[in-house]
Protein backbone atom coordinates (compact mmCIF):
# COMPACT_ATOMS: atom_id res chain seq x y z
CA UNK A 1 0.00 0.00 0.00
CA UNK A 2 0.81 3.66 -0.39
CA UNK A 3 4.32 4.52 1.55
CA UNK A 4 2.67 8.06 2.96
CA UNK A 5 -1.01 8.60 2.11
CA UNK A 6 -2.94 9.84 5.14
CA UNK A 7 -2.61 12.83 6.28
CA UNK A 8 -3.51 13.65 10.09
CA UNK A 9 -3.32 13.25 13.09
CA UNK A 10 -5.37 12.52 16.66
CA UNK A 11 -7.39 9.28 17.14
CA UNK A 12 -6.96 6.29 19.22
CA UNK A 13 -8.21 2.97 17.73
CA UNK A 14 -8.39 -0.45 19.49
CA UNK A 15 -8.64 -2.75 16.01
CA UNK A 16 -6.33 -5.46 14.55
CA UNK A 17 -3.21 -6.33 16.43
CA UNK A 18 -0.28 -7.74 15.40
CA UNK A 19 3.09 -8.38 17.28
CA UNK A 20 5.41 -6.76 14.71
CA UNK A 21 5.19 -4.80 11.62
CA UNK A 22 5.23 -6.08 8.21
CA UNK A 23 8.94 -5.44 8.32
CA UNK A 24 9.81 -7.40 11.11
CA UNK A 25 10.38 -4.41 14.01
CA UNK A 26 8.44 -4.27 17.23
CA UNK A 27 5.05 -2.30 17.04
CA UNK A 28 4.94 0.21 19.53
CA UNK A 29 1.48 -0.10 21.83
CA UNK A 30 0.52 3.59 20.41
CA UNK A 31 0.58 1.65 17.04
CA UNK A 32 -1.38 -1.42 18.42
CA UNK A 33 -4.30 0.68 19.46
CA UNK A 34 -4.32 2.21 15.83
CA UNK A 35 -4.51 -0.85 13.54
CA UNK A 36 -7.29 -1.13 11.34
CA UNK A 37 -9.06 -4.28 10.04
CA UNK A 38 -9.60 -4.96 6.61
CA UNK A 39 -13.68 -5.24 7.18
CA UNK A 40 -12.73 -1.14 8.70
CA UNK A 41 -10.76 -0.10 5.60
CA UNK A 42 -13.66 -1.74 2.93
CA UNK A 43 -16.34 0.16 5.23
CA UNK A 44 -14.69 3.19 4.76
CA UNK A 45 -14.19 2.88 1.50
CA UNK A 46 -17.75 1.69 0.94
CA UNK A 47 -18.78 5.53 1.85
CA UNK A 48 -17.03 7.16 -1.27
CA UNK A 49 -19.08 5.60 -3.64
CA UNK A 50 -21.71 7.57 -3.65
CA UNK A 51 -19.80 10.72 -4.42
CA UNK A 52 -17.88 9.16 -7.28
CA UNK A 53 -21.12 7.26 -8.84
CA UNK A 54 -23.17 10.40 -8.63
CA UNK A 55 -20.32 12.47 -9.90
CA UNK A 56 -19.60 9.92 -13.05
CA UNK A 57 -23.44 9.97 -13.74
CA UNK A 58 -23.62 14.12 -13.88
CA UNK A 59 -20.22 14.52 -15.17
CA UNK A 60 -20.86 12.67 -18.48
CA UNK A 61 -24.52 13.10 -18.92
CA UNK A 62 -25.97 15.88 -17.44
CA UNK A 63 -24.68 18.10 -20.33
CA UNK A 64 -26.10 15.69 -23.06
CA UNK A 65 -29.47 14.93 -20.97
CA UNK A 66 -30.45 18.99 -20.37
CA UNK A 67 -29.81 19.46 -24.49
CA UNK A 68 -31.12 16.36 -25.97
CA UNK A 69 -33.71 15.05 -23.22
CA UNK A 70 -34.52 18.35 -21.54
CA UNK A 71 -34.22 19.80 -24.35
CA UNK A 72 -33.13 22.96 -23.18
CA UNK A 73 -31.27 25.97 -24.65
CA UNK A 74 -27.45 25.66 -24.79
CA UNK A 75 -27.48 29.11 -23.70
CA UNK A 76 -29.86 27.66 -20.20
CA UNK A 77 -27.53 24.55 -20.10
CA UNK A 78 -24.13 26.80 -19.65
CA UNK A 79 -26.18 28.92 -16.84
CA UNK A 80 -27.22 25.40 -15.08
CA UNK A 81 -23.52 23.76 -15.73
CA UNK A 82 -21.64 26.86 -14.40
CA UNK A 83 -24.02 28.26 -11.40
CA UNK A 84 -24.34 24.45 -10.49
CA UNK A 85 -20.63 23.90 -10.11
CA UNK A 86 -19.52 27.15 -8.84
CA UNK A 87 -22.22 27.16 -6.44
CA UNK A 88 -21.20 23.39 -5.48
CA UNK A 89 -17.56 25.16 -5.19
CA UNK A 90 -18.77 27.86 -2.64
CA UNK A 91 -20.86 25.05 -0.34
CA UNK A 92 -17.11 23.02 0.23
CA UNK A 93 -15.46 25.87 2.53
CA UNK A 94 -18.58 26.70 3.83
CA UNK A 95 -19.78 23.55 4.87
CA UNK A 96 -15.80 22.92 5.84
CA UNK A 97 -15.93 25.42 8.21
CA UNK A 98 -18.81 24.31 10.01
CA UNK A 99 -18.05 21.03 10.14
CA UNK A 100 -14.06 22.10 11.80
CA UNK A 101 -16.96 23.85 14.30
CA UNK A 102 -19.00 21.18 14.86
CA UNK A 103 -19.08 19.76 18.66
CA UNK A 104 -18.21 16.00 19.19
CA UNK A 105 -21.31 13.47 19.57
CA UNK A 106 -21.36 10.03 20.57
CA UNK A 107 -21.18 9.28 17.06
CA UNK A 108 -17.95 11.34 15.83
CA UNK A 109 -17.93 14.81 14.11
CA UNK A 110 -18.33 13.94 10.68
CA UNK A 111 -20.43 11.18 10.66
CA UNK A 112 -23.55 12.81 12.00
CA UNK A 113 -23.15 15.43 8.91
CA UNK A 114 -23.23 12.07 6.49
CA UNK A 115 -26.23 10.78 8.32
CA UNK A 116 -28.58 13.41 8.19
CA UNK A 117 -27.95 14.75 4.45
CA UNK A 118 -28.28 11.52 2.90
CA UNK A 119 -31.94 11.45 2.75
CA UNK A 120 -32.83 14.96 1.23
CA UNK A 121 -29.77 14.45 -0.72
CA UNK A 122 -30.80 11.24 -2.78
CA UNK A 123 -34.46 12.65 -3.12
CA UNK A 124 -32.64 16.03 -5.07
CA UNK A 125 -31.04 14.03 -7.24
CA UNK A 126 -33.53 12.13 -8.36
CA UNK A 127 -35.33 15.40 -9.71
CA UNK A 128 -32.38 16.67 -11.11
CA UNK A 129 -33.21 13.48 -14.10
CA UNK A 130 -37.08 13.96 -14.04
CA UNK A 131 -38.62 16.89 -16.93
CA UNK A 132 -41.06 19.34 -15.40
CA UNK A 133 -44.34 19.45 -17.16
CA UNK A 134 -43.80 23.19 -17.45
CA UNK A 135 -41.91 24.53 -19.84
CA UNK A 136 -41.22 28.25 -19.63
CA UNK A 137 -39.50 28.02 -15.80
CA UNK A 138 -37.41 24.80 -17.08
CA UNK A 139 -34.53 25.98 -16.55
CA UNK A 140 -35.22 27.38 -12.68
CA UNK A 141 -36.40 23.80 -12.12
CA UNK A 142 -32.87 22.50 -12.83
CA UNK A 143 -30.96 25.41 -11.56
CA UNK A 144 -32.51 24.77 -8.02
CA UNK A 145 -32.43 21.01 -7.63
CA UNK A 146 -28.57 20.31 -9.34
CA UNK A 147 -27.71 23.66 -6.84
CA UNK A 148 -29.69 21.55 -4.58
CA UNK A 149 -27.82 18.27 -4.35
CA UNK A 150 -24.64 20.05 -4.21
CA UNK A 151 -24.81 21.36 -1.36
CA UNK A 152 -26.24 18.03 0.26
CA UNK A 153 -23.40 16.29 -1.56
CA UNK A 154 -21.03 18.62 0.13
CA UNK A 155 -22.36 17.52 3.82
CA UNK A 156 -21.47 14.22 3.07
CA UNK A 157 -18.27 14.68 1.04
CA UNK A 158 -16.66 17.18 3.17
CA UNK A 159 -17.01 15.28 6.09
CA UNK A 160 -16.18 11.74 5.06
CA UNK A 161 -12.91 13.24 3.50
CA UNK A 162 -11.89 14.81 6.58
CA UNK A 163 -12.81 11.06 8.13
CA UNK A 164 -9.51 10.10 6.48
CA UNK A 165 -7.92 11.29 9.55
CA UNK A 166 -10.23 10.20 12.30
CA UNK A 167 -10.44 6.70 11.90
CA UNK A 168 -6.56 6.10 12.95
CA UNK A 169 -3.34 8.36 13.37
CA UNK A 170 -1.00 5.67 12.02
CA UNK A 171 -0.21 7.08 8.58
CA UNK A 172 0.71 3.42 7.24
CA UNK A 173 -3.20 2.79 8.09
CA UNK A 174 -4.83 5.73 6.72
CA UNK A 175 -2.57 5.13 3.48
CA UNK A 176 -3.95 1.49 3.47
CA UNK A 177 -7.84 2.73 4.44
CA UNK A 178 -7.23 5.59 0.98
CA UNK A 179 -5.84 3.17 -1.47
CA UNK A 180 -9.00 0.67 0.27
CA UNK A 181 -11.19 3.86 -0.50
CA UNK A 182 -9.61 5.01 -3.97
CA UNK A 183 -9.82 1.65 -5.39
CA UNK A 184 -13.89 1.23 -4.40
CA UNK A 185 -14.44 5.17 -5.79
CA UNK A 186 -13.12 4.32 -9.10
CA UNK A 187 -15.33 0.89 -9.05
CA UNK A 188 -17.73 3.39 -8.25
CA UNK A 189 -17.15 5.81 -11.36
CA UNK A 190 -17.95 2.04 -13.40
CA UNK A 191 -20.67 1.64 -11.33
CA UNK A 192 -22.31 5.27 -12.30
CA UNK A 193 -20.99 4.64 -15.55
CA UNK A 194 -22.85 1.52 -15.99
CA UNK A 195 -25.92 2.31 -14.36
CA UNK A 196 -27.00 5.36 -16.31
CA UNK A 197 -25.16 4.52 -19.54
CA UNK A 198 -26.80 1.22 -20.00
CA UNK A 199 -30.19 1.72 -18.78
CA UNK A 200 -29.58 5.07 -20.87
CA UNK A 201 -28.54 3.43 -23.56
CA UNK A 202 -31.17 1.28 -24.16
CA UNK A 203 -33.34 4.21 -25.01
CA UNK A 204 -31.11 7.04 -26.96
CA UNK A 205 -33.11 10.06 -27.69
CA UNK A 206 -33.82 9.86 -31.03
CA UNK A 207 -31.99 12.45 -33.09
CA UNK A 208 -33.91 14.69 -35.74
CA UNK A 209 -32.43 14.73 -39.42
CA UNK A 210 -31.79 18.26 -40.67
CA UNK A 211 -32.32 18.85 -44.12
CA UNK A 212 -28.91 18.55 -45.31
CA UNK A 213 -28.82 15.26 -43.52
CA UNK A 214 -29.15 12.32 -46.72
CA UNK A 215 -30.63 9.46 -45.37
CA UNK A 216 -28.00 6.84 -47.22
CA UNK A 217 -29.92 3.17 -46.83
CA UNK A 218 -32.90 1.44 -44.49
CA UNK A 219 -30.97 1.08 -41.45
CA UNK A 220 -29.44 4.67 -40.88
CA UNK A 221 -33.64 6.16 -41.69
CA UNK A 222 -34.41 3.57 -38.47
CA UNK A 223 -31.83 5.15 -36.58
CA UNK A 224 -32.69 8.74 -37.66
CA UNK A 225 -36.60 7.46 -36.75
CA UNK A 226 -35.64 6.49 -33.55
CA UNK A 227 -35.78 2.74 -33.79
CA UNK A 228 -33.93 0.50 -31.73
CA UNK A 229 -32.38 -2.95 -33.08
CA UNK A 230 -35.79 -4.58 -32.62
CA UNK A 231 -37.26 -2.59 -34.47
CA UNK A 232 -39.59 -0.95 -31.75
CA UNK A 233 -39.93 2.91 -32.18
CA UNK A 234 -38.13 4.76 -29.21
CA UNK A 235 -40.17 7.84 -28.19
CA UNK A 236 -38.29 10.92 -26.66
CA UNK A 237 -40.89 9.99 -23.14
CA UNK A 238 -39.57 6.76 -23.24
CA UNK A 239 -35.93 7.63 -22.83
CA UNK A 240 -36.82 10.43 -20.12
CA UNK A 241 -38.05 7.63 -18.04
CA UNK A 242 -34.85 5.89 -18.39
CA UNK A 243 -33.21 8.70 -17.18
CA UNK A 244 -35.60 8.23 -14.07
CA UNK A 245 -34.81 5.07 -13.95
CA UNK A 246 -31.34 5.17 -13.78
CA UNK A 247 -31.26 7.96 -11.12
CA UNK A 248 -33.17 5.55 -8.79
CA UNK A 249 -30.85 2.86 -9.04
CA UNK A 250 -28.21 5.31 -8.26
CA UNK A 251 -30.60 7.12 -5.05
CA UNK A 252 -30.62 3.53 -3.44
CA UNK A 253 -27.33 2.91 -3.83
CA UNK A 254 -25.95 6.07 -2.44
CA UNK A 255 -28.31 5.39 0.75
CA UNK A 256 -27.09 1.69 1.07
CA UNK A 257 -23.64 2.98 0.61
CA UNK A 258 -23.81 5.89 3.56
CA UNK A 259 -26.12 3.40 5.94
CA UNK A 260 -22.62 0.89 5.57
CA UNK A 261 -20.22 3.74 6.38
CA UNK A 262 -21.88 4.65 9.31
CA UNK A 263 -22.25 1.53 11.24
CA UNK A 264 -18.88 -0.05 9.84
CA UNK A 265 -16.78 2.55 10.88
CA UNK A 266 -15.89 4.37 14.28
CA UNK A 267 -14.71 7.66 14.46
CA UNK A 268 -12.16 8.16 16.65
CA UNK A 269 -11.97 11.12 19.01
CA UNK A 270 -8.64 13.35 19.02
CA UNK A 271 -5.98 12.73 21.47
CA UNK A 272 -6.09 15.06 24.72
CA UNK A 273 -4.44 17.95 22.74
CA UNK A 274 -6.56 21.13 23.39
CA UNK A 275 -8.32 21.87 19.72
CA UNK A 276 -7.09 25.63 18.56
CA UNK A 277 -9.75 28.11 19.10
CA UNK A 278 -12.75 28.66 15.91
CA UNK A 279 -11.57 31.10 13.65
CA UNK A 280 -14.01 32.75 10.92
CA UNK A 281 -13.98 31.80 7.50
CA UNK A 282 -11.68 34.16 5.83
CA UNK A 283 -9.14 33.23 8.75
CA UNK A 284 -9.46 29.58 7.22
CA UNK A 285 -8.65 31.32 3.93
CA UNK A 286 -5.56 32.96 5.22
CA UNK A 287 -4.52 29.60 6.90
CA UNK A 288 -4.65 27.23 4.62
CA UNK A 289 -3.83 29.28 1.36
CA UNK A 290 -0.47 30.90 3.35
CA UNK A 291 0.61 27.35 3.63
CA UNK A 292 3.11 27.27 0.47
CA UNK A 293 3.13 23.69 0.14
CA UNK A 294 -0.78 23.42 0.30
CA UNK A 295 -1.06 26.39 -2.20
CA UNK A 296 1.21 24.49 -4.78
CA UNK A 297 -0.52 21.19 -4.36
CA UNK A 298 -3.86 23.12 -4.35
CA UNK A 299 -2.56 25.13 -7.75
CA UNK A 300 -1.34 21.76 -9.77
CA UNK A 301 -4.56 19.94 -9.38
CA UNK A 302 -6.59 22.97 -10.25
CA UNK A 303 -5.53 22.80 -13.94
CA UNK A 304 -4.65 18.80 -14.14
CA UNK A 305 -8.54 18.54 -13.10
CA UNK A 306 -9.49 21.21 -14.95
CA UNK A 307 -8.24 19.28 -17.54
CA UNK A 308 -9.78 15.87 -17.28
CA UNK A 309 -13.50 17.55 -16.17
CA UNK A 310 -13.26 19.17 -19.95
CA UNK A 311 -12.57 15.66 -20.75
CA UNK A 312 -15.31 14.03 -19.13
CA UNK A 313 -18.05 16.58 -19.74
CA UNK A 314 -17.42 16.79 -23.39
CA UNK A 315 -16.61 13.28 -24.42
CA UNK A 316 -20.37 11.64 -24.50
CA UNK A 317 -21.44 14.63 -27.07
CA UNK A 318 -18.07 13.86 -28.71
CA UNK A 319 -17.91 10.21 -29.16
CA UNK A 320 -22.02 10.99 -30.18
CA UNK A 321 -22.04 13.80 -32.41
CA UNK A 322 -18.53 13.98 -33.65
CA UNK A 323 -17.58 10.59 -34.14
CA UNK A 324 -21.08 8.95 -34.87
CA UNK A 325 -21.64 6.76 -32.33
CA UNK A 326 -24.86 7.85 -30.85
CA UNK A 327 -25.52 3.85 -29.98
CA UNK A 328 -22.24 3.31 -28.48
CA UNK A 329 -20.87 5.90 -26.62
CA UNK A 330 -21.90 4.80 -22.79
CA UNK A 331 -20.30 1.37 -23.98
CA UNK A 332 -16.85 3.38 -24.56
CA UNK A 333 -17.48 5.42 -21.30
CA UNK A 334 -17.64 1.94 -19.68
CA UNK A 335 -14.59 1.09 -21.21
CA UNK A 336 -12.66 3.99 -19.84
CA UNK A 337 -14.04 3.58 -16.14
CA UNK A 338 -13.30 -0.52 -16.32
CA UNK A 339 -9.48 0.15 -17.49
CA UNK A 340 -9.40 2.98 -14.55
CA UNK A 341 -10.17 0.74 -12.03
CA UNK A 342 -7.84 -2.08 -13.32
CA UNK A 343 -5.13 0.62 -13.12
CA UNK A 344 -5.14 1.93 -9.82
CA UNK A 345 -3.32 -1.29 -8.12
CA UNK A 346 -0.70 -0.03 -10.70
CA UNK A 347 -0.29 3.37 -9.86
CA UNK A 348 -0.85 2.26 -5.94
CA UNK A 349 2.27 0.20 -6.63
CA UNK A 350 3.71 3.10 -8.95
CA UNK A 351 3.96 5.57 -6.22
CA UNK A 352 5.80 3.56 -3.64
CA UNK A 353 8.07 2.85 -6.00
CA UNK A 354 9.04 5.90 -7.55
CA UNK A 355 7.58 8.35 -4.99
CA UNK A 356 4.15 10.80 -5.78
CA UNK A 357 5.64 13.55 -7.67
CA UNK A 358 6.88 10.94 -10.20
CA UNK A 359 3.67 9.35 -10.42
CA UNK A 360 1.27 12.55 -11.12
CA UNK A 361 4.10 13.14 -13.89
CA UNK A 362 4.11 9.35 -15.41
CA UNK A 363 0.12 9.51 -14.82
CA UNK A 364 -0.90 12.57 -16.31
CA UNK A 365 1.45 12.62 -19.49
CA UNK A 366 0.31 9.19 -20.19
CA UNK A 367 -2.94 10.20 -21.30
CA UNK A 368 -1.64 12.71 -23.79
CA UNK A 369 -1.11 10.74 -26.60
CA UNK A 370 -4.32 9.31 -26.77
CA UNK A 371 -6.14 12.66 -26.62
CA UNK A 372 -3.87 13.86 -29.71
CA UNK A 373 -4.89 10.48 -31.36
CA UNK A 374 -8.64 10.26 -30.74
CA UNK A 375 -9.03 13.72 -32.52
CA UNK A 376 -7.05 13.00 -35.14
CA UNK A 377 -8.04 9.61 -36.56
CA UNK A 378 -11.05 9.13 -39.06
CA UNK A 379 -14.06 7.53 -37.03
CA UNK A 380 -13.52 3.63 -36.39
CA UNK A 381 -15.49 2.12 -33.64
CA UNK A 382 -12.40 -0.23 -32.90
CA UNK A 383 -9.31 2.00 -32.89
CA UNK A 384 -11.76 4.17 -30.45
CA UNK A 385 -12.47 1.40 -27.71
CA UNK A 386 -8.32 0.92 -28.11
CA UNK A 387 -7.50 4.42 -27.50
CA UNK A 388 -10.28 4.45 -24.77
CA UNK A 389 -9.00 1.44 -22.41
CA UNK A 390 -5.78 3.23 -22.40
CA UNK A 391 -7.09 6.43 -21.75
CA UNK A 392 -8.53 4.80 -18.52
CA UNK A 393 -4.50 4.36 -17.05
CA UNK A 394 -4.01 8.13 -17.08
CA UNK A 395 -7.44 8.61 -15.36
CA UNK A 396 -7.12 6.21 -12.35
CA UNK A 397 -3.39 8.49 -11.55
CA UNK A 398 -6.09 11.59 -11.80
CA UNK A 399 -8.29 9.69 -9.30
CA UNK A 400 -5.98 8.60 -6.87
CA UNK A 401 -2.98 11.07 -6.90
CA UNK A 402 -4.56 14.32 -5.75
CA UNK A 403 -6.14 12.83 -2.13
CA UNK A 404 -3.21 10.88 -1.76
CA UNK A 405 -0.69 14.07 -1.68
CA UNK A 406 -3.14 16.07 0.48
CA UNK A 407 -2.58 14.45 3.67
CA UNK A 408 1.12 14.57 3.19
CA UNK A 409 0.54 18.62 3.17
CA UNK A 410 -1.60 18.35 6.19
CA UNK A 411 0.83 16.84 8.02
CA UNK A 412 3.56 19.31 6.65
CA UNK A 413 1.35 21.75 8.10
CA UNK A 414 0.83 20.22 10.96
CA UNK A 415 4.79 19.85 11.69
CA UNK A 416 4.96 23.47 11.24
CA UNK A 417 1.88 24.31 13.49
CA UNK A 418 2.02 22.51 16.02
CA UNK A 419 -0.18 24.69 18.42
CA UNK A 420 -2.37 24.80 15.33
CA UNK A 421 -4.86 22.16 15.33
CA UNK A 422 -8.33 20.79 14.39
CA UNK A 423 -8.58 22.27 10.78
CA UNK A 424 -8.54 19.29 9.00
CA UNK A 425 -11.80 20.29 7.04
CA UNK A 426 -10.62 23.12 5.86
CA UNK A 427 -7.79 21.98 4.64
CA UNK A 428 -10.28 19.44 2.52
CA UNK A 429 -12.87 22.04 1.98
CA UNK A 430 -10.53 24.70 0.54
CA UNK A 431 -9.55 21.79 -1.46
CA UNK A 432 -12.24 20.96 -3.50
CA UNK A 433 -13.42 24.51 -3.50
CA UNK A 434 -10.74 25.68 -5.98
CA UNK A 435 -11.16 22.25 -8.85
CA UNK A 436 -14.77 22.56 -8.39
CA UNK A 437 -15.14 26.41 -9.10
CA UNK A 438 -12.93 26.43 -12.12
CA UNK A 439 -14.47 23.13 -13.26
CA UNK A 440 -17.85 25.28 -13.27
CA UNK A 441 -16.88 27.90 -15.42
CA UNK A 442 -14.41 25.37 -18.00
CA UNK A 443 -18.02 23.66 -18.03
CA UNK A 444 -19.83 26.63 -18.69
CA UNK A 445 -17.99 28.29 -21.12
CA UNK A 446 -17.82 24.96 -23.05
CA UNK A 447 -21.41 24.72 -23.41
CA UNK A 448 -21.82 28.44 -24.52
CA UNK A 449 -18.70 27.61 -26.82
CA UNK A 450 -21.40 24.77 -28.51
CA UNK A 451 -24.41 27.52 -28.36
CA UNK A 452 -21.98 29.81 -30.31
CA UNK A 453 -20.88 26.69 -32.30
CA UNK A 454 -24.46 26.36 -33.70
CA UNK A 455 -25.43 23.09 -31.67
CA UNK A 456 -28.52 21.42 -32.94
CA UNK A 457 -30.55 19.81 -29.94
CA UNK A 458 -31.20 16.22 -31.29
CA UNK A 459 -29.38 16.39 -34.03
CA UNK A 460 -28.18 13.67 -36.07
CA UNK A 461 -25.34 15.70 -37.40
CA UNK A 462 -24.21 18.84 -36.16
CA UNK A 463 -22.55 21.66 -38.21
CA UNK A 464 -18.69 21.06 -39.03
CA UNK A 465 -17.94 24.75 -35.98
CA UNK A 466 -19.74 22.13 -33.97
CA UNK A 467 -16.88 19.14 -34.45
CA UNK A 468 -14.46 21.60 -34.34
CA UNK A 469 -15.47 23.01 -31.30
CA UNK A 470 -15.87 19.37 -29.58
CA UNK A 471 -12.53 17.96 -30.72
CA UNK A 472 -10.71 21.39 -28.82
CA UNK A 473 -12.76 20.67 -25.65
CA UNK A 474 -11.40 17.13 -25.23
CA UNK A 475 -7.83 17.72 -26.60
CA UNK A 476 -6.58 20.26 -26.89
CA UNK A 477 -7.82 22.48 -24.11
CA UNK A 478 -7.32 19.71 -21.88
CA UNK A 479 -4.16 18.77 -22.63
CA UNK A 480 -2.88 22.35 -22.57
CA UNK A 481 -3.98 22.27 -18.34
CA UNK A 482 -2.24 19.56 -17.59
CA UNK A 483 1.00 20.69 -19.09
CA UNK A 484 0.42 23.52 -16.93
CA UNK A 485 -0.12 21.77 -14.31
CA UNK A 486 2.50 19.81 -14.56
CA UNK A 487 5.19 22.68 -14.49
CA UNK A 488 3.70 24.05 -11.80
CA UNK A 489 4.67 20.66 -9.82
CA UNK A 490 8.24 21.24 -10.56
CA UNK A 491 8.45 23.36 -7.71
CA UNK A 492 5.72 21.49 -5.25
CA UNK A 493 8.67 20.88 -1.84
CA UNK A 494 7.20 17.78 -0.54
CA UNK A 495 9.58 15.22 -1.95
CA UNK A 496 9.56 11.71 -0.55
CA UNK A 497 12.78 12.69 2.26
CA UNK A 498 10.60 15.51 3.83
CA UNK A 499 7.30 13.39 3.56
CA UNK A 500 9.53 10.70 5.55
CA UNK A 501 10.78 12.99 8.22
CA UNK A 502 7.37 14.47 9.05
CA UNK A 503 5.85 11.16 9.55
CA UNK A 504 8.61 10.11 11.96
CA UNK A 505 8.63 14.16 13.44
CA UNK A 506 4.55 13.37 13.78
CA UNK A 507 4.92 9.94 15.34
CA UNK A 508 7.52 11.31 18.50
CA UNK A 509 4.74 13.92 18.99
CA UNK A 510 1.94 11.60 19.39
CA UNK A 511 4.25 8.92 21.43
CA UNK A 512 4.93 11.59 23.81
CA UNK A 513 1.30 13.17 23.61
CA UNK A 514 0.25 9.08 24.73
CA UNK A 515 3.10 8.75 27.04
CA UNK A 516 2.00 11.95 28.76
CA UNK A 517 -1.92 10.65 29.28
CA UNK A 518 -0.43 7.57 30.12
CA UNK A 519 1.21 9.20 33.06
CA UNK A 520 -1.65 11.76 33.78
CA UNK A 521 -4.02 9.05 34.29
CA UNK A 522 -1.28 7.02 36.84
CA UNK A 523 -1.23 10.49 38.64
CA UNK A 524 -4.91 10.86 38.85
CA UNK A 525 -5.08 6.93 39.93
CA UNK A 526 -2.82 7.32 42.92
CA UNK A 527 -4.33 10.78 43.91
Amino acid sequence: MAKGEGGEQYSNASLLNKPAGSDGRKVSPHEHRNRLSVCNKICYAIGGAPYQITGCALGFFLQIYLLDVAQLDPFYASIVLFVGRAWDAITDPTIGFLVSRSPWTRFGRMLPWILFSTPLAVLSYFLIWYVPPFENTKVIWYLFFYCLFQTLQTCFHVPYSALTMFISSEQKERDSATAYRMTVEVLGTLLGTAIQGQIVGMANAPCLPGPGDIVADLSNSSMSLGLNESGHVISLEHTRVAYMIASGVICLTYILCAVILFFGVREKKESCRLRSEPMSFFQGIRLVMGHGPYAKLVMVFLFTSLGFMLLEGNFALFCSSTLGFRNDFQNILLVIMLSATLAIPFWQWFLTRFGKKTAVYAGSLSVVPFMVLVVCMKSNLAVTYFVSFFSGVGVASAFLLPWSMLPDVVDDFQVQNPESTGHEALFYSFYVFFTKFASGVSLGISTLSLDFAGYISRGCTQPSEVDLTLKLLVSAAPIALILIGLCILYSYPINEERRQGNRKLLQEQRDNEADSETDSTELANIV
